[in-house]
């Protein structure tokens, strides 16, 4: 049997006849044949990336509590092992001061009011107290904030097993620095209206709660 012979077709793509002239169907515009194209294109949408939202108050708050709960939990021979190799290295010291310089009194020991005293002094320092008469107060605004609101958590925390003394100490010394804080926030913003203005002395003349 006889291979079945396919026919084929020629396609004549000249622009023009024999005689030179241009075919009719060449003459539509060549920006025709491009838009048709690219109606007939298929345009595939990018789908968005995902946008991450901003945790919550909640999560946020669970988040902090989980990192909490990741601290290891020490045993109370590991506490106790770690407070004596201390007060031990810590009396080592002290020893070592003493025989370094004779007739050096010894230093206080830590207790609550030195606590109180040393973070009210770093508020009063941040707020440009101790500053050299006629020099320019150097003031840390934001870490006066943070002093002040650490003896406000130290006061919250505290609440109900101070004496009366204790508890009285630490009203004046929040108090003090709260006091100071409003008066140099206040004459910075007037500072900031008129460049002029000088900032007011050191707050209340000095600490005040020290012994």
């Amino acid at each position: 049997m006889a291979d079945k012979v396919t026919p084929f077709v020629v396609n004549d793509r000249r622009k023009f006849t024999t005689e030179g002239e241009l075919r009719p169907e060449s003459e539509r515009p060549r920006d025709e044949e491009q838009v048709e194209e690219a109606s007939k294109a298929t345009v595939t949408a990018m789908p968005e990336p995902p946008q991450s939202e901003p945790a919550t108050e909640p999560e946020a708050a669970e988040a902090a509590e989980a990192a909490e709960q990741e601290l290891p939990k020490l045993t109370e021979e590991q506490a106790e092992r770690s407070k004596a190799a201390y007060e031990a290295t810590a009396e080592r010291l002290d020893t070592a001061i003493r025989a370094a310089n004779p007739g050096m009194e010894q230093l206080p020991p830590v207790n609550f009011d030195r606590l109180v005293q040393s973070i009210y002094m770093t508020a009063i320092m941040q707020l440009g107290g101790g500053t050299p008469e006629g020099e320019q107060a150097r003031v840390d605004i934001l870490g006066a904030r943070q002093s002040i609101d650490m003896l406000n958590v130290l006061q919250e925390k505290s609440k109900g097993n101070l004496t009366e003394a204790e508890s009285r100490m630490l009203e004046n010394a929040l108090f003090e620095v709260r006091m100071a804080f409003l008066e140099i926030t206040q004459a910075l913003a007037r500072q900031a209206r008129q460049p002029e203005s000088p900032l007011p002395p050191p707050p209340g003349g000095g600490p005040r709660i020290v012994r």
